[in-house]
């Protein structure tokens, strides 16, 4: 059985290409969403299984396989924020019954890769390999390697121990340090085509799915994801909200959206002043179709230089939007600034 999205199949030959002279690292990017994770798990599987298929893929029968599955192979090592052990623990701890998750008192846990972890890799990869074979890392997101852990990184990327292969995943390959760049082959996974991520979604019973992948950029895990969460309607208050520019929506949409997880607040403003541009420019818009009268009522409203303006503004407030001093001023900011391109 394949396991792989449809959309990853020519992805899938590519990394196939590789295995008579192997990277002893790779870097896998592109936009969040299309299952890159999930691509570089199988990889990992691939590698370390001891029967792979005419295709490469995993036998899910032998030892190893049985290993990885549970996240328990010795010759495997899965690095990520603690943030996300915390999120796939809660998921799992609910109580069958009641639909409650049992809660623990705990320091909070780091949204970074810190370099504890890191150095944690060294006894992993200077002891023999368990099946004598290889041993594999995989590394997420890439993005979230604090500077001590990155420079602890790019030492073993630079002495590769013998048949260890690191497989770094990122959504946004410029906020890597060129260094660790440099010393990994670059594998890019794109966004699929409309057609087969519509596909996909519907199989998934997405309604609307149409509405989601737009709003998502056409990132199909992404649309089922925001079409599934809580916070959709939130997002669809958010934008109803600044359809109508003025300071009073913005005073009082900070005060509701100051305990949104700020980022993803951040996202959704820059899809929508991304979507005022290409209509000014182009009359299309990408992210928010059903917008298409508002936006194009405020298209016409703002001048182009402040438009470009606030996207630039919102492009380095997203830098920083994990650690905003203030979420509500930090939001009031933001808002009151495109309130103000239309006043």
């Amino acid at each position: 059985m394949n396991p792989l999205y449809s959309w990853q199949s020519g992805s899938w030959q590519y990394f196939q290409g590789l295995r008579e002279r192997l990277p002893h690292a790779f870097l896998l990017y592109g936009p969040q969403g299309i299952g890159k994770t999930q691509f570089a798990e199988q990889m990992a599987q691939s590698l370390l299984c001891e029967t792979p298929d005419s295709a490469g893929h995993a036998c899910q029968q032998c030892a190893s396989c049985g290993w990885f599955t549970q996240y328990s192979h010795p010759d495997y090592r899965r690095v990520r924020p603690e943030l996300l052990d915390e999120e796939e623990a809660a998921a799992q701890d609910v109580d069958a019954d009641s639909g409650t998750k049992s809660t623990k008192a705990s320091k909070t846990p780091s949204k970074e890769i810190v370099i504890h972890q890191i150095r944690a890799l060294s006894d992993f990869m200077n002891i023999s390999t368990h099946r004598q074979g290889r041993r594999v890392i995989v590394l997420y997101p890439a993005e979230a390697l604090n500077i001590p852990a990155a420079n602890a990184l790019l030492k073993s990327l630079e002495e590769p121990a013998k048949d260890t292969v690191f497989i770094l995943v990122c959504h946004s390959i410029d906020k890597l340090l060129p260094t660790i760049l440099s010393r990994c082959h670059k594998f890019a996974l794109s966004l699929p085509e409309h057609a087969q991520a519509m596909d996909w979604l519907r199989q998934q019973g997405v309604a609307d799915a149409d509405v989601w992948l737009a709003q998502q950029g056409g990132a199909p895990l992404a649309a089922k994801e925001m079409a599934q969460s809580e916070s959709r309607d939130a997002m669809q208050d958010f934008l109803n909200h600044i359809a109508q520019p003025g300071s009073d929506m913005a005073l009082k949409l900070a005060d509701k959206m100051q305990k949104m997880d700020m980022p993803v607040t951040i996202a959704w403003m820059q899809r929508w002043l991304y979507d005022l541009f290409s209509y000014k420019q182009t009359a299309r818009i990408r992210y928010y179709p059903r917008y298409e009268k508002e936006i194009a009522g405020l298209a016409l409203r703002i001048n182009p230089d402040r438009l470009m303006q606030m996207i630039k503004a919102n492009n380095e407030r997203q830098a920083i939007a994990s650690h905003p001093l203030s979420p509500k001023l930090f939001l009031e900011d933001m808002l009151l600034e495109y309130a103000a391109a239309f006043a």
